[in-house]
């Protein structure tokens, strides 16, 4: 062990330091565990709402949404998928159209998305239809040529149907007669509930045969889009573009970034300012460390002198005070690092903190550290308290030992 790490070490651990220096090293290492505890929760948690919204949505909406340019919908859709298909990266590709309806159910009604999809190509991508808690996909008419649907479990709870039930469709598309515009009804059987975990989804959405959606909306063979799902995550721009091209004219892409760019933007805003402001407690708690270190050079005024009296360079004095910093900022960093990963595991495993899904789409609060946040955390509150010691250090290390031996 070098001069230094043993004098500093010594400092520290003296029994023989007055009460109140004790106290405040023990309150600035409690400083900067608190700080760095608090930063990595505060991150966890904004790291695990992004991720888990993310991927919730992404389990239920495209990855790259391809649509006309005119109002009037794709009409060779098939085609076009298989031009879309053919593109390295793409995964599925899927027609879907999407209507407004309004649900009826004895006496309660409702409007919510009704979605047509090509069944044999959705399930292949979309998790709703993976996620099925009850009955099944299976949108084939029953006995009385009645067409199936299925629908979110929170739907299915607010309207008090179960599967077998049978629901009524009004599709605000209807016929024109004499007596103005007639909307068009639809019987549906209730074949399947899903729960996605995303509240929108489940409150709002229903699924049904792509023939039927078009049969409710009158709009014959036509889809509204082709919903395309790609490998990789990190190309989906990329193969955006290409997407488009191989549409040819007329077609226009949106990814699932432009889709929810608004959501993700304010998520990184509330991260960036979350580090700042729960930063300050670091920066607080290296104050502490910048009193200790200067109570400490007061005190130590005489043993500082003897030292440089018997050969010690203004340099080693330097270091001695700075290995304290270090040391106090790396147990406080180490035991903060600790304490928030800790937390933030039982926190998610456990899911402790709940949430209403009306408001924030998710059921509970998600944690995930990430170990880069780990690593710029603990650079951050070291740099924070090593700058503290520079001032106390320097300090001792321009002590003339002959002006403080002169009347010893």
């Amino acid at each position: 062990m070098s001069f230094e790490w043993l004098v500093a070490l010594r400092y520290l651990r003296s029994p023989h330091r007055p009460a109140v220096l004790r106290m405040i090293t023990w309150l600035a290492l409690l400083g900067v565990a608190a700080g760095v505890a608090t930063l990595v929760i505060a991150l966890a948690m904004n790291t695990g709402f992004r991720r888990v919204l993310r991927d919730r949505l992404l389990g239920v909406t495209a990855h790259i949404n391809l649509k006309p340019v005119s109002t009037s919908g794709i009409r060779d859709y098939r085609q076009l998928i298989r031009k879309v298909d053919a593109v390295p990266g793409v995964r599925s590709a899927a027609p879907a159209i999407y209507n407004t309806v309004l649900l009826s159910s004895g006496a309660s009604a409702r409007g919510i998305v009704l979605k047509g999809v090509d069944p044999a190509l959705e399930t292949r991508s979309d998790e709703a239809m993976q996620r099925i808690v009850s009955g099944s996909a299976n949108f084939a008419p029953d006995a009385e040529g009645i067409q199936g649907v299925l629908i979110g479990k929170i739907m299915a709870t607010d309207t008090k149907v179960k599967v077998g039930d049978y629901v009524t469709m009004t599709s605000p598309q209807g016929s024109l007669t004499p007596f103005g515009m007639i909307p068009k009804s639809k019987r549906f059987r209730i074949v399947g509930i899903f729960d996605s975990g995303f509240y929108d989804y489940d409150a709002n959405w229903g699924i049904v045969a792509l023939p039927t959606a078009q049969e409710l909306a009158d709009i014959g063979d036509v889809v509204s889009l082709i919903e395309v799902r790609v490998n990789h995550l990190e190309d989906v721009d990329a193969i955006a573009d290409q997407v488009k091209q191989a549409a040819g004219g007329g077609f226009l892409t949106t990814t699932w970034i432009d889709e929810n760019r608004a959501l993700f933007r304010a998520l990184s805003l509330e991260k960036l300012v979350t580090a700042l402001f729960i930063g300050l407690i670091t920066f607080v708690a290296g104050l502490n460390i910048l009193v200790v270190l200067a109570m400490t050079v007061i005190d130590k005024t005489r043993d500082i002198a003897v030292l440089m009296a018997m050969g010690a360079r203004a340099g080693q004095i330097r270091r001695i005070f700075l290995l304290q910093g270090f040391l106090v900022g790396a147990l406080g960093s180490g035991a903060g690092l600790a304490i928030g990963y800790a937390a933030s595991w039982c926190a998610n495993t456990w899911r402790l903190i709940h949430l209403n899904p009306e408001v924030y789409a998710i059921p509970y609060v998600p944690f995930h550290a990430s170990a880069l946040d780990a690593i710029w955390i603990f650079v951050a509150a070291m740099l924070i308290c090593v700058v503290a010691t520079l001032m106390p250090a320097r300090a001792a290390s321009r002590i003339l030992p002959v002006e403080i031996l002169r009347f010893e």
